[in-house]
């Protein structure tokens, strides 16, 4: 064991740690690789210390999407505080956070999100992290329909819909990130009008 790694960390810088290893292990070698027992391994601790912190696999892969959404609503938070009250304004910003957000993430958020389909549990934390976020969205964007707040939740699913295939194809280099991101601020742009 290297001395970095052995050495007892307190419990919120261990479970840094240890989210830092799972995800380089989902980047290097994929979601099927990471078991709490190989994490334990990777991260030169104990099982029982990987158990102690996420208690199953689903454990550790919540903790990921959920460190991961974080970081993303943090971003969309500070940049949207930071703008001017306009809609075209806060549309690209919004944008731009999405697109931002998935090219700072990378591949391994959808090898995640992917790994989490059906396990009941994780499953209904990622339908409960996508209201959270639609609900961001409407915050976001209330000041500026004059829809009902039905009607505004159905179109901030749609916007977070289109920005998921925009994001998708500029994974595959189809569409450049600057274009990704004009187009959704401008789809925001219309379907609130």
């Amino acid at each position: 064991m290297s001395q970095t790694s052995s050495k007892r960390l307190p419990k919120a810088e261990r479970r840094d740690q240890l989210l830092e290893t799972a995800i380089k292990i989902v980047r290097e070698e994929g979601t099927d690789a990471l078991t709490l027992g190989y994490l334990a391994e990777r991260a030169l601790v104990s099982k029982p210390i990987a158990y102690e912190h996420f208690k199953s696999r689903s454990g550790l892969l919540i903790a990921l999407y959920r460190q991961m959404d974080d970081q993303h609503v943090t971003a969309l938070r500070e940049a949207l505080a930071g703008t001017r009250r306009r809609l075209k304004e806060v549309a690209h910003v919004m944008a731009r956070a999405y697109m931002n957000c998935f090219t700072s993430i990378g591949p391994e958020w959808h090898a995640i999100s992917g790994a989490m389909k059906g396990d009941e549990e994780m499953e209904a934390f990622q339908r409960r992290q996508l209201d959270a976020y639609v609900d961001l969205y409407g915050e976001a964007l209330s000041p500026y329909a004059d829809l009902s707040r039905d009607a505004l939740r159905v179109r901030c699913i749609a916007i977070i819909g289109a920005g998921e295939a925009l994001a998708q194809d500029m994974s595959r280099g189809r569409v450049d990130e600057e274009a990704a991101v004009e187009c959704l601020a401008s789809l925001i742009v219309q379907w609130l009008r």
